[in-house]
């Protein structure tokens, strides 16, 4: 094999040299509402975020669950931001309403800013935010939210001990973790004290898509771009790939 190259020897034996860095300083971190890991570590002031009023609600569902996003649920020491919600409106062949006013459903046809709180298999609690005005049969479910204060109380909720979005990616897992039940069903969210609704920063971008297992509804309902997501956001339910920007 042919050497194609010689490398010369230096002559002199090269000095060695001493540099000297100096330790950049760590870049400040900024505290995102919709981060990865929980702001649970970085607790802020809630006094610019006031309790919303009742006539934030009274607007049709599919208005009124875009605008959900960002906006926190605080019940005593546990505080979460909503990340994802889904829309149903009157003649809505997936909303609860259809059936009529029931001992069930009746809080679902009450003023807008009150909570449904239902059952489903029997096990879960499912939290929505009632829409409209009275009589209309509308609500928002919410789906999936971030944590940001009382993870430890969270956790013994949901029986899971973890950061990650796994812990609050659900509409049954974010009811265990306000410890609801139907009992809460029509409570009052812009009254102090109790289950309250806030006010939150709005997200930069969000994602949209069809509701999830609504499979005994109309064509035309299940296909309705009817859910809502903060893009970006780890703290969002399955399926996502259904997701979209608008």
């Amino acid at each position: 094999m042919k050497r194609t190259q010689r490398f010369k020897r230096p002559t002199k034996p090269i000095k060695p040299t001493t540099t000297i860095m100096k330790a950049k300083p760590p870049k400040p971190k900024l505290q995102s509402q919709f981060q990865a890991e929980p702001a649970i570590s970085n607790p802020f002031s809630f006094e610019k975020f006031p309790i919303l009023t009742p006539d934030f609600y009274q607007i049709d569902a599919l208005d009124l669950a875009p605008r959900l996003l960002g906006k926190y649920l605080r019940r005593d020491e546990v505080v979460l931001q909503i990340t994802e919600v889904e829309a149903y409106r009157p003649n809505d062949s997936a909303c609860h309403g259809r059936f009529g006013i029931t001992a069930r459903t009746a809080p679902v046809f009450g003023p807008g800013g009150h909570a449904y709180v239902y059952l489903c298999y029997g096990m879960h609690s499912m939290l929505n935010v009632v829409a409209d005005k009275e009589g209309a049969g509308a609500a928002v479910l919410i789906r999936s939210c971030c944590p940001v204060s009382g993870l430890e109380t969270i956790q013994q909720r949901r029986g899971l001990k973890t950061e990650k979005s796994v812990l609050l990616t659900g509409p049954g897992k974010v009811g265990q973790a306000l410890g609801l039940s139907t009992e809460w069903s029509n409570h009052p969210l812009f009254t102090p004290g109790g289950l309250e609704l806030l006010d939150g920063p709005e997200p930069e971008s969000i994602l949209i898509g069809p509701r999830v297992g609504i499979e005994y509804a109309s064509a035309e309902h299940v296909n309705a771009l009817w859910r809502f997501a903060v893009a970006g956001s780890p703290w969002i339910s399955a399926p996502k790939n259904s997701l979209r920007p608008p």
